[in-house]
């Protein structure tokens, strides 16, 4: 059911799904369970080139394309969600803004580090009066001589606690017509003034962290701010459009393992005596998951061509991730209902998929925030 991929794609994607399914799978349960961070994992990972795969090799990555990410991701997702997430924003977040926003230097202090799997990345954008609302940014970061001096805090940040480095925005200051003018900074986990604060109970991907962080007079220097101070907020709409790729990539994933699920599920489940995917109810429910699926994959792999080409890939980004975030979730629940009172319980996964699937309508902006970004193109081009 895979799209035809060939060359460096297929060997990846053979990679990748052969190590998740013999090394990764077996441990998936018991991490889950205990809300416990894959430290292990992620280092092994980290070590294989799965930190940086889209990264350029001269800063410590694989140095493949947006598209072989993509395909990682996917594959990762279907055994793991809470692992593609964290593998996702660190790789499309924290990397993607040095990618974007660096210097050479920073890119030689900072993100080679980072893609090498050394030290993993977190991106602190999110507040709790900040969320789609970027603008709305209340953490700040003032000049003082030869750097900078920030305060305030951030909430729902994958892989709070257990980052090396955070891409955090900050306001620095107001324009003329009134707007908040944000900054990108370059914080080390061990900067004095630094805490993580509370980590999240979350409905699903309860092995990734997800947490607060604070700033109490957090110094940095000048060294550490991306690009303009005050031109940040576009560097942070760019590191979106990226991520949402990710977003579609990881909610590709755990439809495709909810399908998986499936199949062999209603094949050998009997009732009146026969299989139940043999009743038309069920086996259109299935032909529905399968068909969504591989449109949805179609899109995610044209944003990661596109991106690949240097073409504008905004617009098709914004609609991989909320085509394939709302598949992910009508096809993980299609598989709950498939499993009937089966799939109410923790002795088979589909459960989790659902949980999980939830957050991808949310990460890297709202389904609402999707269909805005796309109308807004769409008008745009049509009034052209």
């Amino acid at each position: 059911m895979d799209l035809d991929l060939s060359g460096e794609h297929a060997s990846l994607r053979q990679t990748v799904r052969a190590y998740m399914a013999a090394e990764v799978a077996p441990v998936v349960d018991a991490h889950e369970r205990e809300r416990r961070f894959p430290v292990e994992i992620v280092r092994r990972i980290g070590e294989m080139g799965w930190l940086g795969i889209p990264i350029a090799e001269r800063w410590g990555g694989a140095g493949m394309d947006t598209l072989a990410y993509a395909v990682a991701i996917e594959e990762i997702a279907r055994v793991w969600g809470s692992l593609a997430l964290i593998v996702a924003a660190h790789t499309s977040l924290a990397c993607g803004g040095l990618v974007l926003g660096g210097t050479d230097e920073q890119r030689d202090a900072f993100l080679t580090p980072m893609a090498s799997g050394q030290v993993i990345g977190g991106y602190g954008l999110t507040e709790p009066g900040a969320g789609s609302d970027a603008s709305g940014t209340r953490t700040t970061a003032r000049s003082d001589g030869d750097g900078w001096v920030i305060d305030g805090a951030k909430r729902f940040i994958t892989n709070a606690g257990q980052a090396g480095t955070y891409v955090v925005a900050a306001r620095t200051g107001t324009s003329t017509d009134g707007r908040a003018q944000v900054g990108a900074f370059v914080v080390p986990a061990d900067t004095p003034g630094f805490s993580v604060g509370r980590l999240e109970e979350k409905l699903g991907l309860h092995a990734s962290a997800t947490g607060e962080l604070h700033f109490d007079g957090v110094r940095v220097p000048e060294g550490n701010v991306l690009g303009d101070p005050a031109g940040g907020f576009r560097l942070f709409l760019r590191i979106l459009d990226g991520g949402r790729i990710s977003i579609g990539a990881l909610a590709l994933g755990l439809a495709q393992a909810a399908l998986d699920a499936a199949i062999p599920y209603v094949r050998e489940r009997k009732q009146f005596g026969r299989p139940i995917g043999s009743f038309e109810a069920v086996a259109f429910r299935i032909a529905d998951m399968a068909t969504e699926i591989e449109a949805a994959r179609a899109l995610v792999y044209r944003a990661a061509w596109l991106r690949d080409q240097g073409r504008d890939f905004g617009l098709a980004a914004a609609q991989a991730k909320l085509f394939a975030s709302e598949v992910a979730s009508r096809a993980t629940n299609a598989a709950l209902l498939s499993h009937g009172g089966y799939g109410y319980v923790d002795d088979y996964p589909v459960g989790r998929f659902l949980r999980d699937a939830k957050l991808t309508e949310i990460g890297e902006g709202t389904s609402d925030i999707q269909r805005l970004v796309i109308a807004r193109q769409v008008l745009d081009l049509r009034v052209s």
